[in-house]
């Protein structure tokens, strides 16, 4: 399982035009399914973000969670952070988990995230997205479990 998280001031989610997901302060997350990803995974993956401390505190230190700041994510399934790019232009995206797995793992990741006191939305699954964010800093951490 792969994520990038962005620290963000906002980020929202459209389909088609229409507004599908938003939040303020907190976490873009961008999340990658494998093919031998499961939910402890999932759960291990959700408890290391809510925890990390990548929000400022009063003295200008890294020192505060995402649950500290009483911040929020928006999660967005991303297949192509499995990109393999060691061969031509085109990536390839073998390594990704099938869909319906990778769909249902999202929704647990979200769900786990959401239970570590974590107000979380989702993007859609297998639509085409447009994706904005208002950075924070920007501070963009890439994690795999």
């Amino acid at each position: 399982m792969r994520a990038i998280l962005q620290r963000v001031n906002s980020a929202s989610v459209s389909v088609g035009g229409e507004l599908v997901s938003r939040i303020g302060p907190g976490l873009l997350i961008l999340v990658g399914i494998g093919p031998e990803d499961t939910e402890e995974k999932a759960q291990t993956m959700a408890k290391k973000i809510a925890a990390m401390r990548i929000f400022h505190d009063e003295n200008e230190k890294m020192n505060r969670s995402v649950v500290d700041i009483g911040g929020e994510a928006l999660a967005v399934s991303q297949f192509t952070l499995y990109a393999d790019t060691r061969k031509g232009n085109r990536p390839s995206f073998i390594s990704a988990a099938p869909p319906e797995m990778a769909a249902s793992l999202v929704d647990r990741f979200a769900e786990f995230l959401a239970a570590q006191g974590v107000p979380t939305r989702k993007g859609v699954f297998g639509a085409y997205m447009q994706v904005a964010l208002e950075n924070d800093g920007p501070v963009t951490i890439s994690l795999e479990i």
